[in-house]
């Protein structure tokens, strides 16, 4: 083989390795509380937001703390460095990605799935056949 052909295939494989890992450990998969405290990855965790708990930000430390329980029934309080969402409290369900550490989940996106404008329409046809 020629020394430059044997040098690309390193440079290949070396890269080709780099992605891997790299991507291996962006994509967590999607966890209960528990499963992701046991794992110790970084995972999504799908929920709802527990309203009847305290919800606070502080602008100085740029925080938005609030409490999730996620579909397995476990709740956990959740930390997101960021300000809290528009129309966070309007969201049926959460998805937070990060990392669960000392029992506190340390979010660092939060997707949100709002109620579609187009429910309550379907809502009132089923309601009124004929109409």
């Amino acid at each position: 083989m020629k020394p430059k052909t044997l040098i690309g295939l390193v440079v290949l494989v070396g890269f080709a390795s780099l992605l891997f890992l790299n991507f291996g450990e962006q994509v967590g998969g999607y966890m209960s509380f528990e499963e992701a405290a046991q794992t110790g990855a970084r995972a999504h965790v799908v929920g709802q937001w527990v309203q009847h708990d305290q919800t606070r930000y502080d602008p100085t430390q740029n925080l938005f703390v609030f409490y999730m329980e996620d579909d397995r029934g476990a709740v956990r309080q959740v930390r997101y460095s960021n300000p809290k969402p528009a129309s966070f409290e309007d969201a049926e369900k959460l998805v937070v990605e990060g990392r669960l550490k000392d029992d506190v989940f340390v979010a660092e996106h939060i997707l949100m799935k709002c109620p579609s404008k187009y429910n309550d329409e379907r809502g009132l046809q089923q309601a009124q056949p004929g109409v």
